[in-house]
């Protein structure tokens, strides 16, 4: 079963993402609270735990949900193999795919110290359709 496993925030960009146990994703604007949330295409940030564990082999201690500023850890799904436009819903939020992927125009403490980082390839954006609460456990269904 694909699920939420961390909600993360935080109220300042460019920092680590602190878990919270719940949190409301306002509809076009992302999680309430969040440096990142707004009126544009990249309101909510997904990574897998999946992926937080490929870096983690690599050497890295520490890593946990936050550390790669993402809003939502997921587990059981690799969601970056959907294409933009896929519908989730994820808690009482239904959320849209509008990117997969970022540039890193500053590299992360992540990146210096393994060369390499998973959000360029394996962080999914979305935004928000219809808002509501997340916390983790929450399921995450694919709509067709």
């Amino acid at each position: 079963m694909a699920r939420v496993t961390a909600v993360n925030i935080s109220q300042k960009k460019g920092v680590i993402k602190k878990s919270i146990p719940l949190g409301y994703f306002k509809e076009n604007h992302g999680l309430m609270g969040d440096a990142h949330a707004g009126e544009w295409h990249r309101q909510v940030s997904l990574l897998g735990q999946e992926s937080i564990d490929k870096i983690a082999a690599l050497g890295i201690e520490g890593l946990s949900a936050g550390k790669f500023a993402e809003n939502l850890t997921t587990e059981g799904i690799d969601l970056y193999k959907y294409p933009v436009g896929t519908k989730l819903k994820i808690g009482e939020t239904l959320m849209e795919i509008t990117q997969i992927g970022k540039k890193c125009h500053t590299k992360c403490a992540i990146f210096e110290q393994v060369g390499r980082c998973a959000m360029p390839l394996e962080g999914v954006f979305t935004k928000v359709i219809k808002g509501g609460y997340i916390r983790p456990g929450d399921e995450i269904e694919v709509l067709e």
